[in-house]
């Protein structure tokens, strides 16, 4: 293949996800590959009310050799532009062609993004990294994003899923989805760093990854913090996208919260941690995921604390916390005992044999494959 458009969910900065281990990946293998990555729309009108500094997308920018990001840009709600996801994807369109991709392959995180498939007669690829319609979202939100999937699911080329509940929730709507995991790339995890510098002394229990009410659960931080009390701090580490309200809670009850870090050095903070943790809330949504955090802190053998979440919930060497106040205490042993010098090792690392982002790759590269070979029964 020589030309991809990825429709994200995230943008492409230095907090590294799914997309971008494999975006790099299929660059590295491919010198022909040229992608044209598409971030989420900016809305101008809705960062104002939040107060907020608008801003208004950007025209296709080479951000690495054969990558480009392209943001389009929201001007009006939906409520008022009826037509607002026809005009974002013809703007993805027009960015394509301005790069000369006349017949490039399409690859769909986004369900509300669907209508760039609709509009186009580019070999799509449906990637399923969440179940976003059972995400808690207000209706009109909720019935776009069920549009947007139940048509991808029926005409879409392929389709990928990164967690086996995924594959198993849609089966019933499409009985050839292929399982993507995710992965680490174990041996940068084990390489050793010194002690990030805005990491607090003293015991710490800390957590990597977007804070975000879809999977963060808030009220058992501050009760975890609480627990702690002058044995050990919460660190919270990677991009905030809490109200201020849940963010001036989570500091005021003691929780560090570090914003957000570039991909090098997030490894760090998983090395000096002491203890590592998954605050997640339980509900449909978090059922669905495939955990990146899970292979990232199987990849540097520290003692893990979770509540019973997919992922955390069956893997080896964790401790499951069934409720707040367990969750909170088992934290809080932990920590106890590493201070005792009375905690056996708990690292898990043979799971990690077949878990790198070169697999995975590998993976994704037949499906495009596949998608490149003409067929007859093409849906």
């Amino acid at each position: 293949m020589t030309d991809l458009v990825v429709v994200s969910l995230e943008a492409w900065d230095d907090v590294w996800r799914r997309n971008q281990y494999l975006v790099s990946g299929l660059l590295a293998r491919d010198p022909e590959l040229r992608v044209l990555f598409v971030e989420p729309s900016d809305d101008p009108l809705h960062a104002v009310r939040g107060g907020s500094r608008p801003s208004f997308g950007h025209a296709p920018r080479e951000v690495m050799e054969r990558l480009w990001t392209f943001r389009p840009v929201k001007p009006l709600p939906r409520r008022v532009d009826r037509a607002a996801d026809a005009r974002i994807a013809r703007a993805v369109i027009r960015a394509a062609q301005r790069l000369g991709m006349s017949q490039p392959l399409l690859w769909i995180n986004d369900p509300g993004a669907a209508a760039v498939a609709q509009l186009t007669d580019w070999p799509t690829l449906y990637d399923m990294t969440d179940d976003w319609v059972v995400a808690d979202r207000p209706d009109a939100e909720r019935a776009r994003l069920v549009g947007g999937e139940e048509w991808l699911l029926q005409h879409a080329a392929s389709v990928v899923a990164c967690s086996p509940e995924l594959v198993r929730r849609k089966s019933g709507q499409r009985d050839d989805i292929v399982l993507v995991r995710n992965a680490v790339d174990v041996e940068r995890y084990r390489v050793p760093m010194e002690r990030p510098a805005d990491l607090p002394a003293g015991r710490t229990a800390v957590y990597v990854g977007t804070l975000h009410r879809d999977r963060l659960d808030v009220e058992l931080c501050v009760e975890t913090a609480r627990a702690l009390g002058a044995e050990g701090t919460l660190v919270l580490v990677g991009p905030n996208a809490l109200g201020v309200e849940d963010t001036a809670a989570l500091q005021r009850n003691g929780v560090v919260v570090l914003g957000a870090k570039p991909r090098d050095a997030v490894p760090a903070y998983l090395q000096h941690a002491d203890v590592l943790v998954v605050p997640h809330v339980v509900t449909d949504f978090t059922e669905s995921l495939d955990p990146i955090k899970l292979y990232e802190y199987q990849a540097v053998g520290k003692p893990v604390v979770s509540t019973p979440v997919a992922g955390f919930r069956d893997a080896p060497n964790v401790v499951v916390g069934n409720a707040s106040s367990s969750f909170s205490g088992e934290v809080a042993d932990l920590l106890a005992r590493l201070a005792a010098d009375s905690l056996e090792a708990m690292a898990s690392t043979d799971a990690l044999a077949s878990a790198g982002w070169t697999d995975r790759v590998d993976q994704l590269r037949e499906v495009f494959e596949k998608l490149i070979t003409p067929t007859s029964d093409r849906r």
